[in-house]
């Protein structure tokens, strides 16, 4: 779980978690994880009615260059669970990057996906990502409000009246 590059963070409620890049090893570990995220969330997570998620996604999890792309992967400090995942997903140019986060479900309301945002908005900054943004379910109004409380900002996605795209500016152009 733990490596030179895990950091701790303490959420708002006072749970504390460990945090670090994904690696190939890691694959069981995803796939056990996605087992406890609720249909709802993998449908948010996804953008579909998938119910399992399959090794090929997992592989695809895993299998990140570090650059344009990371999985940040969050773990309960106490006892080593995997509690969330936080993908990076940047543009070549580095300019611009999407996130998307799930959260294990007896780990939620505890200030998790919070946290794995602003560390994930944290790197995506020291990048040079100047736009940070999620494609989300216009169903999702939890994480839909939590990105607005974040300082994101919430449009139709266009040509799908079922999404919408949150989008925040980010470096010294931000407000």
């Amino acid at each position: 779980m733990v490596n030179e590059s895990t950091q701790l963070i303490t959420t708002h409620t006072g749970f504390r978690f460990a945090v670090r890049p994904v690696n190939l090893a890691d694959e069981p570990g995803l796939t056990e994880f996605f087992a406890h995220v609720s249909h709802d969330d993998l449908r948010f997570r996804f953008l579909s009615g998938l119910k399992v998620v399959g090794h090929d996604r997992i592989v695809a999890l895993v299998a990140v260059d570090h650059e344009a792309t990371e999985n940040f992967l969050a773990f309960d400090k106490e006892n080593g669970t995997m509690i969330a995942t936080g993908m990076l997903a940047c543009d070549p140019k580095l300019e611009r990057g999407e996130v998307a986060i799930s959260i294990h479900e007896d780990y939620k309301h505890r200030g998790v996906a919070w946290e794995l945002l602003a560390h994930i908005a944290r790197h995506a900054e020291a990048k040079g990502v100047k736009v940070l943004e999620s494609i989300e379910s216009a169903d999702n109004h939890v994480a839909i409000e939590l990105e607005r409380e974040m300082g994101f900002k919430a449009a139709p996605y266009p040509g799908d009246a079922t999404l919408v795209l949150v989008s925040r500016t980010l470096g010294p152009a931000a407000v």
